[in-house]
């Protein structure tokens, strides 16, 4: 099953988007965090398989959204969630499931507490719940072994496609997660920048644009507000986020389902891809006494 591309105007924006699945089914919203290829490929026919359509799409400045800035956005987070749920009536599918990874999960609370009316259910996978910069502190902060050796990889040349698949791969390598995905991935992203600008490679590559976001007012405090049913997917050796973030907003959001991916770190690996699919796709239909999610059979 492949996917079509296009691009559509949404609160005032240009947003890339790709579909999967019948145009008439239930409507799956996922985020990306910053391009739509931090979603995989695998789930996102498994999902349109299950009987879902699937419209993956850019944050803004990445990919084929709008881009103007990166260094310098003239948006806030509670921008990118308006996207969200404009977005979602512009494509028809209004109450969506919306689902966000990384800052992209960021973006999708923000817009559940937001616009609550626009979507039906929520997943949150490899995020937390509090914006870039310091953590809470009852909340565990990245690992900072990890960071520094992360951080203290030396930056490639952004017009050499192949220096930033290398790139990727060594910090995929680094936090735990596949490097041959990391870098196929990469190189798909590379292709889809508009130019070889290094502040627009970066923003597509490391989503370094969200740290310059305004990101205010807090939204941990509001998580009990959000009446959706809500699933939270966290890779157990996350370094980055670790998974005491996503236990925090399993716990604080009302009857949220908690699935850990015991060998993941900050991505979705393929071979977790039909445990998350099932659990999308049953959000909604567990009991009241059956609200803590357990992985679903493999």
């Amino acid at each position: 099953m492949t996917g079509h591309t296009t691009t559509v105007k949404a609160n005032g924006v240009t947003l890339g988007v790709e579909s999967f699945g019948d145009d008439d089914a239930p409507l799956v919203l996922l985020a990306g965090g910053m391009t739509m290829l931090s979603w995989l490929d695998a789930l996102c026919e498994r999902l349109a398989a299950g009987g879902r359509r699937v419209v993956r799409y850019d944050l803004r400045d990445s990919g084929a959204s709008t881009t103007l800035d990166p260094e310098a956005p003239a948006y806030t987070l509670r921008d990118l969630a308006a996207d969200a749920a404009a977005l979602t009536d512009a494509l028809g599918g209004r109450p969506a499931h919306l689902a966000g990874i990384g800052v992209g999960g960021m973006v999708a609370q923000v817009a559940a507490l937001d616009h609550p009316d626009a979507f039906s259910a929520l997943t949150l996978v490899g995020t937390r719940a509090v914006a870039p910069g310091p953590s809470d502190d009852d909340l565990p902060d990245h690992d900072q072994e990890t960071m520094g050796r992360l951080f203290g990889h030396p930056m490639p040349d952004w017009s050499d496609r192949e220096a930033v698949a290398d790139f990727a791969a060594a910090g995929a390598e680094i936090l735990g997660d596949d490097p041959v995905a990391a870098r196929a991935v990469a190189a798909r992203i590379w292709d889809r920048t508009p130019g070889t600008a290094p502040a627009v490679q970066m923003a597509n590559q490391l989503g370094m644009v969200f740290s310059r976001l305004d990101c205010a007012p807090r939204w941990r405090e509001r998580l009990p507000e959000i009446k959706l049913p809500t699933l939270v997917v966290h890779g157990r050796r996350d370094a980055f986020f670790p998974v005491g973030n996503a236990e925090a907003m399993a716990r604080e959001i009302p009857g949220a389902r908690l699935l850990v991916l015991e060998e993941a770190a900050t991505t979705i690996p393929d071979t977790a891809a039909g445990a998350v699919t099932e659990a999308m796709l049953t959000l909604g239909q567990v009991t009241a006494g059956d609200r803590r999610a357990r992985p679903p059979r493999r």
